[in-house]
């Protein structure tokens, strides 16, 4: 079975030794992905825009590896603080409605306190 690797160009990826994605077969294994834009190694104070960030993220390591948003099977939301969680419903719904994945909601610290979501996903390319 192939395995490939996918990175985002973050520093974390190298400093911490994962990669944004893997690839295995028609699997694709997205690592937890917060809401700073790469680019610029910038993140938003908003929950609600860092949720928009990390589809976004996503969204980008599902494409290089072949895949899209609508061949997400399962989800795993982590926030700091649960009651943030609401809040970005509409979008998770606007990135994620259509697959509508098995999901899961946990709240838990986050390596850089600015965090307030990170999200991971599992992906089965349709074929």
């Amino acid at each position: 079975m192939e395995r490939r690797h996918i990175s985002s160009g973050s520093p974390f990826e190298a400093q911490i030794g994962y990669s944004r994605a893997v690839v295995a077969g028609d699997w694709v294994f997205v690592s937890g992905t917060t809401g700073f834009d790469y680019t610029a190694m910038t993140i938003s104070d908003n929950v609600v825009e860092q949720a928009e960030q990390c589809m976004q993220n996503i969204a980008a390591a599902l494409r290089q590896a072949g895949a899209s948003l609508d061949d997400v099977v399962r989800v795993n939301y982590v926030l700091p603080d649960g009651a943030d969680f609401e809040a970005c419903w509409p979008v998770l719904r606007k990135h994620l409605g259509t697959a509508r994945p098995a999901a899961m909601m946990i709240t838990a610290g986050l390596l850089d306190p600015r965090m307030k979501i990170e999200i991971e996903v599992t992906a089965l390319k349709q074929r």
